[in-house]
């Protein structure tokens, strides 16, 4: 056998798993950008993420596929290609939103869980099988969402302290902490929907809908935000929050996501997670509670323990697979 024939699908892995990887420490950046940014109204820092994010996805687009190519994409989506765009939408609108009222690492940990929903999710509609590894996952990662959404104001209950949101980002007390709590974990909810779509139809491709889902929610939050006038150096965090934090994270994803196995893929997306609430610490000094860490190390651990377990499983990827 020729001996480049076998090293190429080991090249192609090695590429794909560092384009994966590069992607989750992009997307990582998210919440240290929303620091930087002193605007009241979240729906300003929607409409200008939205838009760069989404034109960003286009010309990538433009740039990989064609003009002829692209427009094909956009016409030929379907309702889970919308699906996918829906669900795009409204989590990248709640995590603006949502990490103005909870911490950094509240939002990225319960996120964390979007692959055990999924299953769980899967099974509820499909009546796909889940494992008993799997089920024992799901519920330590329920049991860690618990914790973080409900244990700090719960402690603050019992203390008779709900004035003050310690560590819950923007001032925010401890009522508005479980609102910012409850929006992250309705992200990780609409994201494990969008899971179940696109593995439900492999056909689908993720950017366009991605593209689309960014445009739809700097359209929505033009009708909600109540201006759009921001100082140069908030214009410039705007652009990198939305065109190199999502946008280039995106395509550096489904560039290497189709060289291996997803949850290979979704293991490497941990780097996200685990990163996310260090950055936060080091350039803001946002330093998260013990029940974030408590519930977040539940998470990570039952992830972890899924994805390996998953992986095993998986056949390796073939040297050339489908554009996701």
């Amino acid at each position: 056998m020729d001996k480049n024939m076998a090293t190429a699908p080991v090249a192609q892995e090695g590429t794909g798993a560092l384009l994966v990887f590069l992607s989750a420490v992009a997307w990582s950046f998210g919440g240290a950008l929303a620091r930087y940014l002193d605007i009241a109204d979240s729906w300003t820092v929607v409409f200008w993420r939205g838009l760069f994010a989404g034109l960003f996805l286009l010309g990538f687009l433009l740039l990989r596929d064609g003009p002829l190519k692209t427009l094909s994409l956009y016409r030929n989506m379907g309702v889970p290609g919308l699906l996918v765009a829906f669900g795009f939408a409204v989590a990248s609108s709640c995590f603006v939103i949502a990490i103005s009222y909870t911490t950094v690492a509240n939002v990225v940990l319960i996120q964390a869980g979007v692959p055990l929903f999924a299953a769980l999710i899967a099974w509820i509609l499909f009546r796909e099988r889940v494992t008993f590894a799997t089920w024992l996952a799901i519920v330590a990662v329920i049991a860690g969402v618990a914790i973080m959404v409900a244990g700090g104001p719960l402690l603050a209950v019992l203390a008779g302290d709900e004035a003050q949101g310690a560590g819950a980002g923007a001032g925010a007390d401890y009522p508005m902490a479980w609102f910012g709590n409850l929006l992250a974990l309705a992200i990780a909810i609409v994201f494990a929907m969008t899971t179940v779509v696109t593995r439900r139809f492999p056909n689908v491709r993720q950017t366009p809908g991605a593209s689309l889902g960014c445009f739809a929610a700097c359209a929505f939050a033009a009708t909600q935000a109540s201006g759009f006038a921001v100082t140069p150096g908030e214009f410039g965090v705007l652009f990198v929050f939305g065109a190199l934090n999502l946008g280039l994270g995106m395509a550096l994803f489904v560039t290497g996501a189709r060289l291996i196995p997803s949850a290979f893929a979704a293991l490497l997306g941990t780097a996200e997670t685990m990163l996310g609430p260090v950055w936060v610490a080091i350039f803001h000094g946002e330093v998260p509670g013990p029940e974030t860490v408590v519930g977040g190390l539940i998470i990570l651990a039952a992830l972890i323990f899924y994805l390996s377990k998953a992986l095993k499983r998986q056949a390796p990827a073939p040297a050339i697979a489908a554009k996701p």
